[in-house]
């Protein structure tokens, strides 16, 4: 079976090692579960937008069709001020090729909410209310689409905010995930890819 990863620096693992990344991570919990899974194919870059990932899907060279497709994306939207608008009309449109690159099926289609970096040590000299509100707004955003799209939805909020009482959640850059904030992304994400892929087997 295979898996696409879609997103920004929080899919690639800015900061941390390639085997720490969650699509990684969650690749290996899947194969001990009894999961034939080739390694993730991941498209992610730190600093993309919206418009970044749909840009490099495009120039991408992919085989579809994926058994699990994974859509994290917004944080650099959010980060660069290009407001809910903008955001929203590039998220619909990445959620209609995630849905695609799966031949239709959405409901092998995961979203995961925008983490919030409020609580990270990067953005103590920002104004991290208005960060927390404007992330807040975009997960509103890209969870009703999801919805209405029929596609499976996954909040990360709480447990990327657990970095107020752990430090070691973060990577050395104070901003970024660690592998063991990934862990927990993936024991998050897992029971909903076994879901998706057991119907595969």
């Amino acid at each position: 079976m295979r898996m696409l990863a879609l997103g920004d620096s929080y899919t690639i693992g800015t900061g941390s090692s390639p085997a720490d990344r969650w699509a990684v991570q969650i690749g290996v919990l899947l194969n001990t579960h009894g999961f034939k899974l080739e390694p993730p194919d991941i498209i992610a870059a730190n600093g993309w937008t919206t418009v970044d990932l749909q840009r490099a899907i495009a120039a991408a060279t992919l085989t579809p069709s994926y058994d699990l497709v994974t859509l994290l994306i917004g944080v650099n939207d959010q980060y660069d001020g290009l407001g809910p608008e903008r955001y929203q009309d590039g998220f619909t449109s990445l959620l209609q090729i995630a849905i695609g690159l799966t031949s239709g099926q959405a409901e092998h289609v995961i979203v995961l909410s925008i983490p919030d970096y409020s609580v990270t040590p990067f953005a103590q000299s920002m104004d991290t209310e208005a960060i927390r509100s404007e992330i807040a707004a975009f997960n509103v955003i890209n969870h009703q689409l999801s919805i209405e799209a029929a596609a499976q939805y996954v909040d990360l909020g709480v447990s990327s905010q657990h970095a107020i009482q752990d430090p070691a959640l973060l990577a050395d850059d104070g901003l970024h995930p660690s592998g063991k904030m990934y862990a927990l992304w993936a024991h998050i994400i897992l029971p909903f890819a076994e879901e998706i892929l057991s119907h595969k087997t």
